[in-house]
């Protein structure tokens, strides 16, 4: 789990109490029900109307995984994939049906049983690049529902703020509740700008990143399991896949240091 969503969120909203408090202001003045409700409400109204309903439910279903989601290091990937290649090297590729049994990735799983059945190559590219496609595609349209809503939340906060003040103007008799009616009015903006800041486009950001790793990971693996299938030698297998890899995402040692699998096969040597 990378927390960096939550730190973020957490230190956002920390910073706003420190300058309420700096301020002198009580944090019980920006906790009305009426303009969060419209704004919270009316801002995933808005969001589902501006989708078909199934997208809509996946993205809300997508929401834990923007805090708790995580994706294996490419480095990780990579000495999965080479140990695969020795495996299969050592004792055919009808052995990777045996240990497709102890890989916990699906989409990797799938792709060991399909060479260990005998699948063609260009057949199998073709369904492993499909599936990338079309995870890739459920997670933009997350990551697009809620950037959507951070789009909304700002002008539907300004539609509250327009409304309470139609009301203060009603109460012009009444003078010496003016000054807090018109504060009261501007809370709504306040959390349409906030929510849209500090939770939506962090979301949206964070979800989104979140499919632009996994898409990076699943192509480390296709093109693995092709060169796997084809009978790469492990060892140059490994810095073809490094090289797909932006230096800061290697780990430690870079591409100066090979993976376990890697230092296992020339030590064997």
């Amino acid at each position: 789990m990378d927390p960096a969503t939550l730190i973020g969120i957490v230190l956002a909203f920390a910073s706003l109490l420190a300058m309420i408090f700096m301020e002198g202001a009580s944090p019980s003045a920006l906790i009305l029900p009426a303009p969060m409700i419209l704004v919270f409400g009316a801002t995933f109204a808005v969001g589902i109307a501006s989708t078909t309903l199934p997208d809509a439910i996946q993205a809300l279903k997508a929401l834990p995984r923007a805090f708790l989601g995580k994706v294996t290091p490419p480095r990780a990937v990579i000495d999965q994939v080479v140990g695969l290649a020795e495996v299969a090297r050592r004792n055919g590729l009808l052995a990777l049906e045996q240990e497709a049994e102890g890989v916990t990735d699906p989409f990797l799983k799938r792709a060991l049983q399909n060479i260990a059945d005998g699948v063609d190559a260009d057949d199998l590219r073709i369904m492993m690049e499909d599936e990338a496609a079309t995870r890739e595609r459920g997670g933009r349209a997350a990551a697009k529902f809620w950037n959507s809503l951070g789009g909304f939340a700002p002008t539907i906060g300004i539609i509250g703020t327009v409304v309470s003040l139609t009301h203060v103007l009603e109460q012009l008799s009444n003078p010496e509740t003016l000054g807090h009616a018109i504060a009261a009015a501007f809370v709504a903006t306040l959390w349409g700008v906030l929510s849209a800041n500090f939770l939506w486009l962090p979301i949206g950001g964070r979800i989104g990143k979140l499919t632009d790793l996994e898409s990076e990971q699943m192509t480390l693996l296709i093109e693995g399991v092709m060169a796997l299938q084809a009978g790469s030698q492990p060892r140059l297998l490994g810095e073809r896949l490094l090289a797909l890899v932006p230096e800061h995402q290697q780990g430690k040692g870079g591409r100066d240091k090979g993976g376990k699998a890697e230092k296992a096969e020339e030590q064997a040597a």
